[in-house]
């Protein structure tokens, strides 16, 4: 039975238990040929089951990234797709390869940090991510990708603020620490009682680097 008929639409099903348990079929057995037919799908002409299929592709990602980084072309051409699922979808997949594919998010993100400025919170939350974890793999990432993390910080929600500065730390260096803490610093004066805290928290964690 071809692997593209266990996902949740062949199954007649409405929720994501068939697709996750696809995923991590596949991913526990390492199996390269289901998740290529599984990643060919992602241009099948059934919206219902592009979405199932990237869905399959970031829970495989969450498990084992390396499995799918080779399909970072078509997770960024999902950046471009005119269904706001298949646009989240790809970037959360992006950024569970980020770390793997550094190179690859430093050449791309002007494609990247459109789709943010352009997307959904999921997108934007993730597309945050994406950033974050590519530049946390060194200067020549940080030195690039930093000019917009920073200003993200420095002009999103005041609601996002903390959950964004959280994604960003783990790419927060000695040599950006000071802008980062600074950066966070003047947004103090817009968050609640509970955002401050926890924009205190990962102010304390950048000082530590």
């Amino acid at each position: 039975m071809p692997i593209l008929n266990l996902i949740a639409y062949f199954q007649d099903r409405r929720d994501e238990v068939p697709n996750v348990e696809l995923a991590k079929q596949l991913a526990e057995k390492k199996d390269k040929k289901g998740i290529r037919e599984i990643a060919e799908n992602l241009w099948n002409e059934n919206p219902a089951v592009q979405a199932d299929c990237v869905k399959v592709l970031y829970e495989i990602g969450y498990r084992k990234p390396e499995l799918i980084a080779d399909y970072a072309d078509d997770f960024l051409k999902l950046l471009k797709s005119k269904n706001n699922r298949l646009v989240w979808g790809g970037m959360t997949a992006l950024g569970t390869i980020a770390a793997l594919k550094a190179d690859f998010i430093l050449k791309h993100r002007v494609e990247v940090i459109t789709a943010i400025e352009n997307g959904s919170v999921i997108t934007v939350d993730n597309g945050i991510q994406t950033l974050a974890l590519a530049a946390a793999q060194g200067d020549k990432y940080r030195k690039v990708l930093f000019r917009f993390l920073f200003k993200h910080l420095a002009t999103c929600r005041p609601k996002d603020v903390p959950q964004h500065a959280e994604k960003t730390l783990t790419a927060v260096s000695a040599k950006n620490q000071a802008e980062f803490v600074a950066v966070l610093e003047r947004r103090m004066r817009d968050m609640t009682g509970s955002q401050a805290a926890r924009v205190k928290k990962a102010i304390k964690e950048a000082a530590k680097r």
